[in-house]
């Protein structure tokens, strides 16, 4: 049966790459719903490419120069706008499946209504669990939705556990891998001065600049972790991260007996979407065949948390438990903002994010109300500690 997609994000990275699968494969997949923030041109051409039902954007503006340009072009797709339209098309009968890849904390609310629907949930955004990590997991238990993970790590370690998951199938830990970044082999030192441009040059994966400057700071595996601990019922005591610069390996599995099972590709996000698309069947996901005689070697190197200070957040947060993911979480994306908008140094990123985990205090992540003020609360106290920084020269 051919399976209806609501994109949630669709003119980001994740985006792109899962069009790309879907457009391969128009048999199997359809498009039900595309949703973009402000970026009306991309989804326009999306829309007239895949001719959604409907499309969602952030604002009024942005979803009357949109319907204006779909209407010019002879395009029946429906134009909505706001939060609540992004709940309706995740939840809504046309679809059975959500991709789920905006970016940050606004992604939350939508993926949790697709959860809340028993919709099949094909997980880019970790910052759902990140925020909401028990809450949406019990929403997708007790709605019978079906959660696969898209990240790479998160994706291979779904391909390398046994079918009963991790309480009986003899896991000992998880490994998720991590390249380092630009800045792997960089003194801390001499990081003070870098650029956003600098940080988001990535020497393997092409991203949005938000996610590639979490992977510069080591901040996406932090929160990877956190996922990760939601994801397969893990402490984080069992969750390792092991900095592999070729990103051929992108996560394992340990076992009891000292097995190992790990999952290698060439890093190109169309084969975990590839492989959530089409599960449990396996399909073309239009990369090349990883070649090991062209990789030769595979290399291997414990985080230096002096370098990457936001992992040692982040595994601080997991650990306190609460708000306290949330509350890292929407400091870190206040931060890495101001960072992008060259108003903070790279170094202050983690500074930011640390000052603002110290002055607020934790509680129980008890309601959906609950996290969400931590994560407002925590926007006002990082905004207020970057306005005392100084601002880069």
């Amino acid at each position: 049966m051919q399976k209806r997609l609501t994109l949630l994000g669709s003119t980001g990275s994740i985006g792109d790459s899962t069009l790309d699968v879907v457009a391969r494969h128009p048999q199997r997949f359809s498009v039900y719903a595309l949703t973009a923030h402000r970026n009306g041109d991309k989804l326009v051409e999306q829309c007239l490419r895949f001719a959604p039902e409907v499309a969602v954007v952030g604002d009024a503006d942005t979803a009357a120069a949109v319907e204006r340009k779909l209407r010019a072009a002879g395009s029946k797709t429906v134009v909505t706008y706001g939060p609540q339209a992004l709940v309706e098309v995740a939840k809504s009968d046309g679809c059975d499946t959500v991709v789920a890849a905006i970016v940050g904390a606004a992604g939350l609310v939508p993926t949790l209504a697709a959860g809340q629907a028993g919709k099949r949930i094909l997980l880019a955004n970790k910052e759902a669990l990140v925020m909401s990590g028990d809450i949406f997991m019990d929403a997708a238990r007790e709605n019978g939705a079906v959660l696969l993970p898209v990240d790479s790590e998160h994706n291979a370690v779904f391909q390398c556990l046994p079918s009963e998951g991790t309480k009986h199938g003899g896991v000992t830990k998880i490994i998720l891998t991590a390249s380092g970044g630009p800045f792997r082999t960089r003194e801390p030192a001499t990081l003070v001065g870098v650029t956003p441009d600098e940080a988001c040059k990535h020497p393997n994966w092409s991203m949005g600049r938000k996610i590639s400057v979490d992977s510069a700071t080591m901040m996406n595996k932090g929160l990877e972790v956190i996922e990760a601990h939601y994801l397969f019922d893990l402490p984080g005591d069992r969750i390792d991260v092991l900095i592999h610069p070729q990103s051929v390996i992108h996560s394992m599995v340990s076992y009891a007996d000292g097995s190992v099972l790990a999952q290698l590709g060439n890093p190109d996000m169309r084969t975990p979407i590839a492989h959530a698309l089409a599960f449990p069947d396996r399909v073309d996901s239009g990369v090349a065949q990883l070649d090991l005689t062209q990789v030769a070697t595979l290399n291997f190197e414990k985080p230096d948390y002096a370098r990457f200070p936001c992992l040692a957040l982040a595994m601080k947060a997991l650990a306190e438990g609460g708000v306290a993911s949330a509350t890292l979480n929407a400091a870190n994306e206040v931060a890495v903002d101001a960072f992008l908008n060259r108003r903070i140094g790279f170094m202050a990123i983690a500074q930011t994010v640390d000052a603002v985990l110290n002055a607020l205090d934790n509680r129980s992540a008890a309601s959906l109300d609950v996290v969400l003020e931590a994560d407002a609360a925590a926007r006002r106290a990082a905004l207020k500690i970057i306005d005392s920084l100084p601002v880069p020269a």
